[in-house]
């Protein structure tokens, strides 16, 4: 299979001015400071390679480039790669790199970088099932990488994209330095991508300027990108309103979200978050006391108004996620049970399961409040929810998020407000949280303690399946036993939203949002 496009800016006007869309009808044009507030935070360094993240992500996804880049509709580009092959059992992915393109210090970029990259990520990053299949890169000239598979890997295409592969500099980061902790990491960094970074302050911001020997002539349009750290969501309304800032990513606090939409000098979309696919559920633990019993697990779904939830406590800004995978996925089965509130069920369910109702109570059970804001009005709403079926919810809030991590790494918890992130591919992102071999204390991955033969022998298929409708069909039943075990109530996709001024053209609505090059961005007159 091959892939190769040409002349990629002019295609995406044409294809935009044909699809009528408002920013089409202005031509792009050179120059201009974009002022953006961070996502996320201060990040702790700006190289994708050995940390993922969001405050990671924005910053990093213009310092260092990826092999591929993903349009909306979930179909890899070229981006550092102008072209690639995946050979008909999958097990060699050839990547034909950007005969002109360099670092930022001038040093040709090649197929070595892409090989170092492969090896650094392996070790480095956390999401370790992105590359595990990789054996080896081979480097036959310059420009042709060769990525080498034990297995067919369908997750390589997203691993290869946004974030998750950032092309560093051999020559930087091969000085036998601990990559993870490089000193070049936040300052005096080498990229690989269209903007160089000028300053980096924590807490304060980012400042990146355009890359003037980028390989795709007339790009990246901006001068600067100004990342601002603003931390708090009403003093980013604030500067969105005022124009101090003209995009803003991530927003997720329904007040905030629902004032912008009322300005007419901003546009306000959830468009673009597939790849990101976070999503708000109520975690289960398994492994202890009543919730041992699926009875249970269910009785405690058809406990919960999943639309009061929707509407009154998120006002209206999120979606209904019915299971694991987010539901801008290709591989989304929206026809799993919905578990509809439904009281009369539910004390059906915990009487069967042995658990009398007696004197107004059942059994008693916590649920932890994270370290973190945004989930509050969730967790006292199912405390009060739980109450009316009879199981009695003590609220355990932690002052922190390690706090909060560590008794969820530990599995010390009955039920807890959480928040996942399926990172593009289930392989990813999604497997983690219910393969069983992933069950242990202090192992930030499946703390339900979810044990499920099928789901294992389903995901292990899934991961290596190259036949999307096969793969599709997999992934599809492992969504079928999941909501039907309920290891976990799925309940909202996290409302994350993108806010820019109208005079922001092409904005960043791919499938990684803002975790994705901004050389196509530009300001209108």
């Amino acid at each position: 299979m091959k892939h190769s496009t040409k002349n990629l800016v002019a295609a995406t006007l044409i294809a935009v001015c044909a699809a009528g869309t408002g920013w089409a009808q202005d031509t792009p044009k050179a120059g201009g400071t974009l002022v953006v507030a961070l996502p996320g935070g201060t990040p702790r360094v700006l190289n994708p390679a050995v940390q993922s993240g969001t405050a990671t992500g924005m910053p990093g996804s213009q310092l260092f480039a990826s092999p591929l880049r993903y349009d909306e509709d979930w179909t890899p580009k070229p981006y550092l790669a102008k072209s690639w092959e995946v050979s008909d059992d999958g097990l060699k992915v050839t990547l034909h790199l950007q005969e002109n393109a360099t670092f930022h210090d001038g040093v040709p970029i090649t197929s070595e970088d892409v090989a170092f990259s492969v090896d650094v990520i392996k070790k480095y990053h956390p999401f370790k099932s992105m590359f595990a299949p990789v054996e080896s890169v081979d480097t036959p000239d310059e420009h042709t990488a060769v990525l080498n598979l034990t297995s067919p890997h369908p997750a390589l295409m997203l691993a290869m994209s946004g974030q998750l592969m950032a092309i560093i500099p051999k020559h930087i980061y091969g000085d036998g330095q601990d990559p993870k902790n490089h000193p070049r990491n936040n300052q005096d960094v080498v990229g690989s991508g269209p903007f160089k970074l000028v300053e980096f302050k924590p807490g304060e911001h980012v400042i990146l300027e355009r890359y003037d020997g980028y390989w795709e002539e007339g790009l990246p349009y901006l001068d600067r990108i100004v990342a601002r750290i603003i931390n708090d969501s009403s003093a980013r309304a604030i500067a969105l309103q005022n124009g101090e800032i003209q995009l803003s990513t991530f927003e997720m606090e329904p007040t905030t979200i629902n004032r912008l939409q009322s300005d007419e000098n901003l546009t306000v979309t959830k468009e673009g978050y597939g790849g990101i696919g976070a999503i708000d559920w109520l975690a289960m633990n398994t492994t202890r006391g009543p919730l041992q019993d699926v009875r249970v697990r269910q009785a405690i779904a058809y406990a919960i108004d999943k639309n009061f939830i929707l509407k009154a406590l998120m006002r209206g800004t999120a979606v209904e996620a019915k299971t694991g995978i987010h539901p801008d996925s290709p591989l989304y089965n929206p026809e799993v049970e919905a578990y509809e509130v439904d009281l009369d069920k539910a004390n059906a369910l915990l009487d069967e399961a042995g658990f009398p109702l007696e004197n107004g109570k059942r059994f008693e059970l916590n649920i932890e409040l994270p370290g973190f804001p945004g989930y509050k009005a969730q967790t006292e709403y199912i405390k009060a929810a739980l109450s009316k079926v009879g199981i009695d919810v003590t609220v355990r809030a932690h002052p922190d998020f390690p706090t909060w991590a560590r008794v969820m790494g530990n599995m010390e918890f009955d039920l807890s407000m959480d928040s996942v992130y399926n990172w593009g591919d289930p392989v990813i992102g999604v497997n983690r949280t219910y393969l069983s071999s992933n069950i242990g204390k202090g192992v930030w991955s499946n703390t339900q303690g979810y044990a499920n033969a099928r789901v294992d022998e389903i995901l292990a298929a899934a991961a290596t399946e190259m036949d999307a409708e096969k793969r599709k069909a997999l992934y599809s039943e492992f969504q079928e036993i999941v909501a039907e075990e309920v290891p976990i109530y799925f309940i909202n996709a996290v409302p994350q939203h993108s806010v820019y001024s109208n005079k922001v053209g092409n904005p960043p609505q791919g499938i990684w949002a803002s975790s994705s090059p901004m050389d196509k961005i530009y300001l209108k007159d």
